[in-house]
């Protein structure tokens, strides 16, 4: 994580909060990658923002409940890629920071207004 946040330099990180699974051992290898990454960043001096899933999923499909597919079609769509993002659970990580990037456009927006 180091090396890639040095490496790109970004101005943000985009992490999902904590969800729950069924199986308790993915939850905690989850929580532990989680951690790992929101360290770095904070070190890094990186901004982070963080996202519940179902605010994720409404940012990018436009409904909270959203299934995974949906989340990844949209990505598709949205970033006009020729195929969807391999494996799956990348469209995850590149819906995550399209939410913070729309919800920065709101924000200057917002701000603009007033």
């Amino acid at each position: 994580m180091r090396d890639l946040l040095a490496r790109h330099q970004p101005d943000a990180l985009a992490v999902e909060d904590v969800f729950y699974s069924r199986n308790v051992r993915t939850t905690v290898v989850l929580g532990h990658a989680r951690g790992v990454v929101l360290l770095a960043g904070q070190q890094a001096g990186v901004a982070i923002h963080e996202y519940a899933p179902a605010e994720i999923k409404k940012a990018v499909v436009g409904n909270g409940a959203a299934t995974k597919e949906q989340v990844q079609f949209m990505v598709t769509k949205l970033l006009r890629l020729t195929h969807a993002p391999q494996p799956a659970d990348a469209s995850d990580g590149m819906a995550a920071a399209l939410t913070c990037v729309l919800r920065a456009g709101v924000t200057r927006a917002l701000a603009a207004a007033r």
